[in-house]
C-alpha cells in the first residue's frame, strides 16, 4: 500500500471541503463522504512512495517554518479513464510549489523503490480529491455539483500516512 506526505486545511478550509464531499453525496454521486476512517480528511498529496520511512519525520518536522500557507482551491478537474477521480485544483503558488520541492527533497532518501513519478516536482499537479470512481455519466452532475467559485483556504498542517498500518502521523498542525 501506498505511503504519503500530506498537507492538511484549517478547520474553515476543511469543512467548506467536507461541504462539497456532503453535496456529492446528498446528489447521490460517489463522494469522499463515503469513506467514514477516522483518518479520511481534505488534503493535498505531496509525494508517494511505496514505502517511506518513519525516519523522514525529523526533516519533515523540519519544514514547519513553511506553513500556514495561503492557497487558492480552483476549478474541478478530473483524473482517469472509465472509472473517473474528481477533484479541484490547488492553484500552484510558488510558494505551494517550493514547499512541494522541499517535501520531496526531504523525502526521497527515505523512499522504498523511489517516488511516483506524478508527484516528482515538474510533473505534480496539486488538487484535493473530492470523489473517486466516478462514470462517465455521472461526470456532468458531479462537476455540476462541485463548480462555483474559487476558495481561498489555508494549508496548516503535515501528516505522513502509513498505507501499509493504515496510520497517520500528524507532524505538524
Amino acid at each position: 500500500m501506498a505511503h504519503s506526505v500530506e498537507v492538511l486545511f484549517d478547520a474553515e478550509t476543511d469543512a467548506a471541503l467536507r461541504r462539497a464531499w456532503h453535496a456529492l453525496t446528498a446528489a447521490g454521486l460517489p463522494s469522499q463522504a463515503g469513506h467514514t476512517g477516522a483518518s479520511n480528511r481534505p488534503h493535498v498529496t505531496l509525494a508517494v512512495a511505496d514505502a517511506i520511512a518513519a525516519e523522514v519525520d525529523a526533516g519533515l518536522i523540519g519544514l514547519a517554518d513553511l506553513l500556514p500557507l495561503d492557497c487558492v482551491i480552483g476549478a474541478p478537474l478530473l483524473f482517469g479513464a472509465g472509472r473517473f477521480t474528481l477533484a479541484r485544483l490547488i492553484v500552484p503558488s510558488a510558494a505551494l510549489l517550493g514547499l512541494q520541492a522541499m517535501v520531496h527533497q526531504v523525502c526521497v532518501p527515505h523512499m522504498t523503490a523511489g517516488p511516483a513519478p506524478h508527484t516528482t516536482p515538474g510533473r505534480w499537479t496539486p488538487h484535493v480529491t473530492l470523489a473517486r470512481r466516478l462514470s462517465a455519466a455521472q461526470l456532468e452532475a458531479a462537476v455540476g455539483v462541485v463548480q462555483g467559485a474559487d476558495l481561498v483556504g489555508r494549508c496548516v498542517g503535515l501528516r505522513r500516512w502509513d498505507g501499509d498500518q493504515r496510520v497517520e502521523h500528524i507532524l505538524v498542525s
